[in-house]
Protein backbone atom coordinates (compact mmCIF):
# COMPACT_ATOMS: atom_id res chain seq x y z
CA UNK A 1 0.00 0.00 0.00
CA UNK A 2 1.50 3.40 -0.95
CA UNK A 3 2.78 5.58 1.88
CA UNK A 4 2.76 9.38 1.77
CA UNK A 5 5.24 9.92 4.64
CA UNK A 6 8.38 10.82 2.70
CA UNK A 7 6.46 12.77 0.07
CA UNK A 8 5.03 14.88 2.88
CA UNK A 9 8.50 15.49 4.36
CA UNK A 10 9.68 16.56 0.91
CA UNK A 11 7.28 19.50 1.15
CA UNK A 12 9.42 21.08 3.86
CA UNK A 13 11.21 22.94 1.08
CA UNK A 14 8.02 24.86 0.32
CA UNK A 15 7.59 26.22 3.84
CA UNK A 16 9.30 29.57 4.41
CA UNK A 17 10.44 30.65 7.86
CA UNK A 18 10.41 34.12 9.44
CA UNK A 19 7.01 34.93 7.96
CA UNK A 20 6.57 38.26 9.78
CA UNK A 21 10.03 39.56 8.90
CA UNK A 22 11.38 41.35 5.85
CA UNK A 23 13.99 38.95 4.46
CA UNK A 24 16.78 39.74 2.03
CA UNK A 25 16.80 36.01 1.30
CA UNK A 26 14.02 33.57 2.16
CA UNK A 27 14.94 30.52 4.24
CA UNK A 28 12.84 27.39 3.93
CA UNK A 29 12.29 24.61 6.44
CA UNK A 30 14.50 22.12 4.60
CA UNK A 31 17.47 24.50 4.74
CA UNK A 32 16.90 25.21 8.41
CA UNK A 33 16.58 21.51 9.26
CA UNK A 34 19.81 20.66 7.45
CA UNK A 35 21.72 23.46 9.16
CA UNK A 36 20.29 22.49 12.55
CA UNK A 37 21.44 18.91 11.95
CA UNK A 38 24.98 20.07 11.11
CA UNK A 39 25.05 22.23 14.24
CA UNK A 40 23.60 19.52 16.49
CA UNK A 41 26.28 17.13 15.25
CA UNK A 42 28.93 19.77 15.98
CA UNK A 43 27.63 20.42 19.50
CA UNK A 44 27.55 16.71 20.29
CA UNK A 45 31.08 16.30 18.97
CA UNK A 46 32.28 19.25 21.06
CA UNK A 47 30.66 17.74 24.14
CA UNK A 48 32.48 14.44 23.59
CA UNK A 49 35.87 15.83 22.60
CA UNK A 50 36.19 18.86 24.86
CA UNK A 51 33.77 18.36 27.74
CA UNK A 52 33.98 14.68 28.59
CA UNK A 53 30.61 13.70 27.15
CA UNK A 54 29.45 10.38 25.77
CA UNK A 55 26.67 11.24 23.34
CA UNK A 56 26.07 10.18 19.75
CA UNK A 57 26.65 13.00 17.24
CA UNK A 58 25.01 11.02 14.45
CA UNK A 59 21.86 10.52 16.51
CA UNK A 60 21.80 14.23 17.34
CA UNK A 61 21.95 15.04 13.63
CA UNK A 62 19.06 12.72 12.79
CA UNK A 63 16.88 14.10 15.59
CA UNK A 64 17.59 17.60 14.30
CA UNK A 65 16.64 16.67 10.74
CA UNK A 66 13.16 15.73 11.95
CA UNK A 67 12.70 18.34 14.68
CA UNK A 68 10.42 20.58 12.60
CA UNK A 69 8.81 17.85 10.49
CA UNK A 70 5.30 18.46 11.96
CA UNK A 71 5.39 21.92 10.36
CA UNK A 72 4.67 20.23 7.04
CA UNK A 73 1.14 20.03 8.45
CA UNK A 74 0.98 23.08 10.72
CA UNK A 75 3.14 25.56 8.82
CA UNK A 76 5.75 27.74 10.52
CA UNK A 77 4.00 29.75 13.23
CA UNK A 78 5.96 32.95 14.01
CA UNK A 79 7.56 32.86 17.47
CA UNK A 80 5.81 36.04 18.75
CA UNK A 81 2.47 34.39 17.98
CA UNK A 82 3.42 30.97 19.34
CA UNK A 83 4.51 32.40 22.69
CA UNK A 84 2.00 35.25 22.92
CA UNK A 85 0.45 33.76 26.06
CA UNK A 86 0.33 30.38 27.84
CA UNK A 87 -3.05 29.49 26.34
CA UNK A 88 -1.84 29.91 22.77
CA UNK A 89 1.40 28.07 23.53
CA UNK A 90 -0.53 25.19 25.07
CA UNK A 91 -2.97 25.02 22.18
CA UNK A 92 -0.16 25.04 19.64
CA UNK A 93 1.63 22.31 21.59
CA UNK A 94 -1.48 20.15 21.25
CA UNK A 95 -1.60 20.88 17.52
CA UNK A 96 2.07 19.88 17.20
CA UNK A 97 1.42 16.59 19.00
CA UNK A 98 -1.52 15.86 16.71
CA UNK A 99 0.62 16.66 13.66
CA UNK A 100 3.35 14.30 14.89
CA UNK A 101 0.85 11.48 15.22
CA UNK A 102 -0.66 12.23 11.83
CA UNK A 103 2.76 12.10 10.18
CA UNK A 104 3.56 8.86 11.96
CA UNK A 105 0.31 7.33 10.74
CA UNK A 106 1.44 7.89 7.14
CA UNK A 107 4.15 5.27 7.61
CA UNK A 108 3.61 1.53 7.21
CA UNK A 109 2.91 0.01 10.62
CA UNK A 110 6.17 -1.95 10.69
CA UNK A 111 8.20 1.30 10.45
CA UNK A 112 6.30 3.41 12.95
CA UNK A 113 8.22 2.26 16.03
CA UNK A 114 11.50 3.21 14.35
CA UNK A 115 10.36 6.73 13.48
CA UNK A 116 8.30 7.50 16.57
CA UNK A 117 11.33 8.75 18.60
CA UNK A 118 12.14 11.16 15.76
CA UNK A 119 8.65 12.65 15.76
CA UNK A 120 8.21 13.94 19.27
CA UNK A 121 8.90 10.68 21.05
CA UNK A 122 9.88 10.99 24.70
CA UNK A 123 12.75 8.53 24.68
CA UNK A 124 14.72 8.98 27.89
CA UNK A 125 17.90 7.95 26.11
CA UNK A 126 17.58 10.97 23.79
CA UNK A 127 16.96 13.54 26.54
CA UNK A 128 20.48 15.02 26.46
CA UNK A 129 20.48 15.06 22.68
CA UNK A 130 17.23 17.00 22.60
CA UNK A 131 18.95 19.73 24.63
CA UNK A 132 21.65 19.92 21.99
CA UNK A 133 19.07 20.00 19.20
CA UNK A 134 17.32 22.88 20.96
CA UNK A 135 20.62 24.76 21.14
CA UNK A 136 21.35 23.99 17.49
CA UNK A 137 17.89 25.23 16.51
CA UNK A 138 18.56 28.56 18.22
CA UNK A 139 22.05 28.79 16.73
CA UNK A 140 20.63 28.28 13.24
CA UNK A 141 18.17 31.11 13.84
CA UNK A 142 20.97 33.31 15.20
CA UNK A 143 23.04 32.62 12.09
CA UNK A 144 20.11 33.71 9.94
CA UNK A 145 19.97 36.98 11.90
CA UNK A 146 23.70 37.53 11.41
CA UNK A 147 23.39 36.94 7.67
CA UNK A 148 20.49 39.37 7.38
CA UNK A 149 22.37 42.06 9.31
CA UNK A 150 25.43 41.58 7.12
CA UNK A 151 23.20 42.27 4.11
CA UNK A 152 22.09 45.56 5.67
CA UNK A 153 18.73 44.38 7.01
CA UNK A 154 18.14 45.82 10.48
CA UNK A 155 14.78 44.07 10.94
CA UNK A 156 16.53 41.12 12.59
CA UNK A 157 18.52 43.06 15.21
CA UNK A 158 16.09 42.45 18.08
CA UNK A 159 15.77 38.77 17.20
CA UNK A 160 19.56 38.51 17.04
CA UNK A 161 19.98 40.00 20.50
CA UNK A 162 17.24 37.79 21.93
CA UNK A 163 18.68 34.63 20.40
CA UNK A 164 22.20 35.48 21.56
CA UNK A 165 20.92 35.72 25.13
CA UNK A 166 18.82 32.58 24.71
CA UNK A 167 21.79 30.47 23.65
CA UNK A 168 23.91 31.79 26.51
CA UNK A 169 20.98 31.13 28.82
CA UNK A 170 21.02 27.42 28.01
CA UNK A 171 24.27 27.14 30.00
CA UNK A 172 25.66 24.50 27.68
CA UNK A 173 29.47 24.70 27.44
CA UNK A 174 29.49 23.33 23.91
CA UNK A 175 27.01 26.00 22.78
CA UNK A 176 29.11 28.72 24.44
CA UNK A 177 32.15 27.27 22.70
CA UNK A 178 30.41 27.49 19.34
CA UNK A 179 29.41 31.11 19.97
CA UNK A 180 32.96 32.10 20.84
CA UNK A 181 34.96 30.01 18.40
CA UNK A 182 32.84 29.38 15.32
CA UNK A 183 30.05 31.95 15.13
CA UNK A 184 32.30 34.95 14.28
CA UNK A 185 33.11 33.49 10.87
CA UNK A 186 29.45 33.72 9.84
CA UNK A 187 29.83 37.51 9.71
CA UNK A 188 32.58 37.30 7.10
CA UNK A 189 32.47 37.56 3.34
CA UNK A 190 33.61 34.65 1.19
CA UNK A 191 37.04 36.20 0.68
CA UNK A 192 37.41 36.79 4.40
CA UNK A 193 36.74 33.13 5.21
CA UNK A 194 40.00 32.09 3.60
CA UNK A 195 42.61 30.67 6.01
CA UNK A 196 44.09 33.31 8.28
CA UNK A 197 41.63 36.07 7.43
CA UNK A 198 39.46 35.74 10.55
CA UNK A 199 42.45 36.12 12.85
CA UNK A 200 43.67 39.08 10.83
CA UNK A 201 40.41 40.96 11.36
CA UNK A 202 40.91 41.08 15.10
CA UNK A 203 38.40 40.54 17.90
CA UNK A 204 34.64 40.83 17.55
CA UNK A 205 32.42 42.98 19.78
CA UNK A 206 30.76 41.12 22.64
CA UNK A 207 27.25 42.39 21.88
CA UNK A 208 25.19 42.16 18.70
CA UNK A 209 23.91 45.11 16.76
CA UNK A 210 26.74 47.46 17.68
CA UNK A 211 27.90 48.01 14.12
CA UNK A 212 30.85 46.51 12.30
CA UNK A 213 31.37 42.77 12.49
CA UNK A 214 29.49 41.86 15.69
CA UNK A 215 29.86 38.24 16.66
CA UNK A 216 26.31 37.56 17.61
Amino acid sequence: MPSEFFAMLSRMKYIDRWGLMRNTRQENLSEHSFETAVLAHALATLRNVRFGGHVQPERAAVLALFHDAPETLTGDLPTPVKYYNPDIRGAYGAVEKAAEQTLLSLLPSDLQDSYSPLLGGDSESDAELHKLVKAADKLSALIKCLEERRMGNTDFLKAEESLWKAVRGLHLPEADCFLDEFLPAYSLTLDETQPGQLHAKGPFPDKPGTGGEGRG
